[in-house]
């Protein structure tokens, strides 16, 4: 067989699979017959409520010199790690306001950081297209330079994210503009496994975020600029286990719901979406009224009960609290007393869900807490 039949061969196949995926999708929409929102406003469910003292800045973590780009919070949730482009990374003490680390990156251009589960160690990259990690416990120089413990070198293009698997300090998952997700041997420095890039089920454009789930450890959802989201398993990297589709631009985030059976996505078309990992279907579309331009989401957190979604957006200082049932916005942060003077870039739950904190190009973090009769949600 000639090799132009092969191409044509492969042509028609492909037609054919495009053709029986459309179909697919066209089914299960006429399947859906209702979403989460309409099903709970049926059972006679109610928005949850903020009264004036339910959700409040009680910090502001002031250091940085740029604008804010990435943060996170330990597992033991007092002590936080950000990411600006003043080309630090500043580790915080969030009960005290005190900066504990201040470290000098080697590339100032730095989009994600994170801390490992057992809080000593940290990880960022950015357009150097390395994961850099550095022992909290190792001695700065004068000029606050700390010595990069392990680089994690393979990635062809920016590292947009990265994320530890959880409970294990010895392995991390990147994710880049090469289009691909590698999962690292922090202890080798080498790579375990690489997801997408030349297999056909990866994603087609930059992948910019990354989410592992906490109950399942194996399981990971990406977000791309190719307007998917995808669900990989890490021990079989050959190919993505299901694609998501719905969004209409750039997936900027993703976010596992707390049970693990579920995920949220924010996009630059200015929704966040829940999708059921289960059944492939998107349970619920969360979208701001409105007859003005879609504003892109930049970052996404659940509450711990996963009634509250948290989303910042890239204008002004909006971050929305939306109710995940009933798909309404139940609070503005950006209309708080002591809110941020510029949008919010990054956002992060404290791990027994009393904390939020929100980073922003203002180059400040606050730190807002329940109060009032509201402890967690």
């Amino acid at each position: 067989m000639s090799v132009s039949d092969l191409k044509e061969r492969h042509a028609v196949a492909t037609e054919t699979v495009n053709n029986l995926r459309d179909r697919l999708r066209q089914r299960r929409l006429q399947l859906l017959d209702t979403d989460v929102a309409r099903y709970s406003a049926a059972q006679g469910r109610t928005p949850v409520s903020f009264g004036a003292t339910d959700l409040v800045c009680c910090r502001t973590l002031q250091g940085h010199t740029g604008k804010v780009y990435s943060l996170d919070w330990t597992p033991e949730r007092n002590r936080i790690v950000s990411a600006s482009q003043d080309g630090r990374l500043i580790v915080w003490n969030a009960l005290t306001s005190q900066k504990t680390h201040a470290i000098k990156l080697p590339c100032a251009w730095v989009m994600t950081c994170a801390f490992s589960p057992n809080g000593q160690s940290v990880a960022c990259g950015g357009l150097d297209s390395v994961c850099s990690i550095f022992s909290l416990s190792s001695t700065a120089d004068k000029d606050g330079t700390v010595p990069v413990s392990r680089m994690l070198s393979g990635h062809k293009g920016y590292v947009s994210c990265c994320q530890y698997v959880p409970n294990e300090d010895a392995h991390l998952i990147t994710s880049s503009g090469d289009q691909t997700c590698i999962l690292w041997d922090v202890t080798t420095g080498l790579k375990t496994s690489v997801f997408g890039g030349e297999f056909q089920s990866g994603h087609t454009a930059d992948v910019l975020s990354v989410s592992i789930s906490g109950s399942n450890p194996n399981s990971f959802i990406s977000g791309s600029c190719d307007s998917t989201a995808r669900l990989w398993d890490s021990r079989a990297a050959s190919r993505a286990v299901r694609t998501f589709h719905g969004h209409e631009g750039d997936v900027n985030t993703v976010k596992f719901f707390p049970d693990g059976n579920r995920f949220g996505t924010g996009s630059d078309d200015g929704t966040c979406r829940l999708y059921d990992i289960r059944t492939g279907h998107q349970l619920q579309v969360y979208q701001p009224h409105g007859d003005g331009e879609n504003v892109p989401v930049t970052s996404i957190a659940f509450s711990v009960s996963g009634r509250l979604l948290f989303a910042g957006y890239a204008s002004n200082n909006t971050c929305y609290v939306w109710d995940t049932l009933l798909g309404e916005v139940v609070l503005d942060l950006g209309l708080q007393q002591d809110s941020h003077k510029n949008r919010i870039s990054c956002l992060g739950l404290s791990a027994d869900g009393s904390a939020l904190c929100t980073g922003s190009w203002d180059s400040n973090l606050k730190i807002w807490a329940f109060g009032g009769h509201r402890r967690v949600i």
